[in-house]
């Protein structure tokens, strides 16, 4: 397992994050949280070793700046702007594609949060590049135009129990099948007795296993060339 530590420019400002790559691995999964975390969430750094375990590289970092996050724990402004997490998470995906170790690989992401707008904005931005999207507990609605505009096959993974989000996720869906040009369409899973950030009991752990296997299938089989 090789891991290292990376900076990311994005626009002239240095991202910090942790890229770790299976050996033998052929695909990268970038990773955007939300609401005011980093590449040190418990919660992401969980699923990232499990799909590493399966064979999954994994990029891990900073969608903030050290400065702007210390301004977002006071007046919560970044964590909302999607456009420029967006934006950070474009960056890096554009980063990924020419280093070295990580440009022959298939790259997905993992959006939870509002980090998963800022996913489905990179995906529809780099339809080339992103093959694959799995959203936890995220805010796909706040994408807003870029939904229809998504190809990478997407799966929305939300907690039984987190009923405004669950609802939040079914309108999103609809938008992004409008005009999709995957055939499979959007797939939303409902973790059973499960809140907003999968704290009960099992649930991360179902939350694993449906992101690694959408993963195996469209980055390492690499299905995603047929639909």
């Amino acid at each position: 397992m090789n891991r290292q530590e990376v900076l990311i420019d994005a626009a002239g400002e240095q991202l910090e994050g942790f890229l770790t790559l299976p050996a033998t691995t052929c695909s990268l999964v970038l990773f955007a949280h939300g609401s005011g975390s980093s590449r040190f969430s418990p919660r992401n750094n969980a699923v990232a070793a499990e799909l590493n375990r399966a064979g999954i590289g994994t990029l891990l970092f900073d969608l903030l700046t050290a400065d702007e996050h210390r301004v977002d724990e006071i007046t919560r402004e970044y964590r909302f702007d999607i456009e420029l997490l967006a934006q950070r998470l474009i960056a890096a995906l554009d980063w990924a594609v020419v280093y070295e170790a990580a440009a022959p690989l298939n790259i997905g992401l993992f959006g939870s949060s509002t980090g998963a707008a800022a996913a489905l904005i990179a995906a529809a931005a780099r339809p080339h590049a992103v093959k694959a999207v799995v959203s936890r507990g995220g805010r796909p609605d706040l994408a807003d135009a870029a939904l229809p505009l998504v190809q990478a096959p997407t799966l929305l993974v939300v907690g039984g129990e987190d009923y405004q989000v669950i609802e939040l996720n079914r309108r999103a869906a609809a938008k992004m099948d409008w005009l999709s040009c995957n055939a499979e369409g959007p797939k939303l899973e409902i973790v059973p007795g499960a809140t907003h950030l999968f704290e009960e009991a099992g649930t991360l752990e179902e939350v694993v296993r449906l992101a690694i296997g959408w993963f195996q299938r469209y980055l390492i089989d690499d299905r995603s060339e047929t639909v």
